[in-house]
């Protein structure tokens, strides 16, 4: 369990509420829940900005066979000893 709760969905101006409903209810759709680093990263806007358009980035990307993708972030996941 993390050691801080994730960020409220009302916090900051307009475009920040929306976006903050967004990403959680995609994340929701694609793996079942909303996964703790997406609600911890939430407390800053800009980082979390940064890491959608990361995560975007990664997804959108043809370069590499989906299959090989998943196989890295497995991978990088069991080096780090992250259990997502």
């Amino acid at each position: 369990m993390a050691r801080i709760a994730g960020a409220p969905l009302h916090q900051g101006g307009l475009f920040n509420r929306l976006f903050l409903r967004a990403v959680p209810s995609l994340t929701k759709k694609k793996l079942g829940h909303v996964v703790m680093p997406v609600q911890i990263t939430a407390h800053h806007p800009k980082i979390f900005w940064g890491y959608g358009q990361m995560e975007q980035s990664q997804i959108s990307s043809k370069l590499v066979d989906a299959k090989l993708k998943g196989l890295a972030q497995l991978r990088v996941a069991t080096l780090v000893g992250c259990p997502f």
